[in-house]
């Protein structure tokens, strides 16, 4: 215990509860990455054996990601997101346009000379929820105008969004959804946040018309449509992942049935990243693998909204729950595809899925939300006699306060 004590007093600084959750789901992940992959392990050099290193490292890489972040102070990264906006725009048209194609999806984008490739859409993902925190931050007393909430939300929101649509409609509609609620937090007229909500449909509505005359628009068109139609049917091929989803669901029961007992990683399709979460259950049944993994996330959840109410600024606050729902919005969508509650999206479960990239983006969101937790619990002490010491603050965005 003292131990612990001794790690987070000097070391892991900000919330602890956080830093509990970000460890369980790092292990979780190592369980049943090792055990789902078994599949994928006779072609990979090394075996399975190899592909538990490979997590093991990926995981320590965010590690320190997650560590490096949370050691700056939160406000460094609202300019950040005025120089990383437009970069990240450019990102997501490049990979449009020259990204790496797969299953008809221009999603990554590869680092020249490394022979690593991301998803621009995990940094956007970040990006913009931190440029939206800046901005919201920054009205206080002066009321909205729809003028200023085109130029200043609407268009960095739908340049977003819009460019991650094409390739990854779940990822656009869950960012388009967390942003929406983040305005409205941040005391946007509802107004002009129906008006916003109107544009995006008529938008899509459009680009779904242009889209039927050139297929080449949105290539995946056909294949949001048959997800669409087939959602809930009982056409077995048609329903595949769910359907194996479901049978590794009953398989594991209400109690655990221990690890490397799961039977669906011999069946189910991506056991190890997009259906982790019915494997999850398949091995340590419905209460510990399901609820357990449930209740994680929503601690995570409860943890950054307290850490926002109790957070003097409106920027910290804004972004430790902007970040949170973002991670815990996407988790909820992978478990509720795996019941079959939702069509099928191919969304991950942050930083439980086997990943390279968008885990490293995963603890740079846990990291920013550290940093602004510290902010709130790792204030520095009064001096002995009483007497408060002269310090030098810094205002939301910066800028030096005496």
């Amino acid at each position: 215990m003292n131990g612990m004590n001794h790690l987070f007093n000097n070391h892991l600084k900000g919330d602890r509860t956080i830093w509990m959750v970000a460890l369980l789901l790092g292990v979780t992940s190592l369980l049943a990455v090792y055990s789902a992959s078994s599949w994928i392990g006779w072609r990979e050099a090394g075996g399975t054996f190899h592909i538990l290193i490979k997590q093991l490292l990926i995981l320590a890489a965010g590690g320190g990601i997650m560590y490096a972040a949370s050691k700056l102070r939160y406000t460094v990264y609202s300019k950040l997101s005025q120089v990383l906006l437009g970069a990240t725009v450019a990102l997501l048209l490049l990979t449009l346009l020259i990204g790496s194609n797969v299953n008809g999806a221009s999603r990554w984008l590869a680092i020249p000379g490394v022979g690593i490739t991301f998803q621009t859409s995990d940094l956007a993902r970040v990006v913009i929820i931190v440029y939206l925190a800046r901005v919201l931050g920054r009205h206080r007393e002066e009321p909205w105008t729809f003028r200023s909430v085109i130029l200043q939300l609407i268009l960095p929101v739908g340049a977003i969004c819009g460019l991650i649509l094409p390739a990854n409609f779940s990822t656009a509609a869950l960012l388009f959804g967390t942003c929406m609620i983040v305005m409205f937090i941040g005391q946007v007229p509802i107004k002009h946040m129906l008006a916003l909500f109107g544009i995006a449909v008529a938008g899509f509505a459009v680009l779904l018309v242009l889209a039927k005359a050139n297929p080449e628009l949105l290539p995946r068109l056909q294949t949001w449509e048959s997800r669409l139609s087939n959602h809930g049917g009982t056409d077995p091929d048609a329903n595949y992942q769910v359907n194996n989803a479901k049978i590794a669901i009953v398989h594991g029961g209400m109690l655990p049935n221990g690890p490397g007992t799961g039977i669906s990683r011999n069946f189910m399709p991506h056991p190890e990243s997009d259906m982790i979460y019915a494997f999850i259950i398949d091995e340590y049944g419905s209460i510990l693998g399901g609820l357990g993994l449930l209740l994680l996330y929503l601690i995570l959840l409860f943890r950054a909204i307290r850490i926002a109410n109790k957070c003097e600024k409106r920027f910290g606050a804004l972004l430790a729950v902007g970040l949170a729902l973002s991670l815990v919005l996407q988790a909820l969508v992978n478990m509720a595809v795996a019941v079959n509650l939702v069509p099928v999206t191919g969304q991950p479960l942050p930083l439980v899925s086997m990943g390279g990239t968008s885990t490293w983006f995963t603890c740079l969101s846990l990291g920013i939300l550290l940093s602004v937790s510290r902010s709130v619990y790792d204030e520095e002490p009064a001096p002995a006699d009483g007497k408060r010491a002269r310090t030098t603050t810094v205002d939301d965005h910066g800028a030096a306060v005496a």
